[in-house]
């Protein structure tokens, strides 16, 4: 299960995707999580999903 506060999201999301996933598709069917809504979540924190690094990242930078 995926925590709901969003910084605490954000950790979980990158560190998986950093150990354990090539992508965050693949993450997201392991893990039956719904893309659009932490996309969404994190999206509200200013980060989005880069695929070249498979992690999200700042949308400010």
């Amino acid at each position: 299960m995926l925590p709901d506060d969003p910084v605490m999201l954000l950790s979980v999301i990158n560190l998986k995707l950093r150990d354990f996933y090539p992508s965050f598709e693949a993450l997201c069917e392991d893990l039956e999580a719904d893309a659009d809504t932490i996309t969404k979540k994190l999206a509200a924190l200013g980060y989005q999903y880069d695929a070249a690094q498979n992690r999200f990242v700042s949308s400010d930078t």
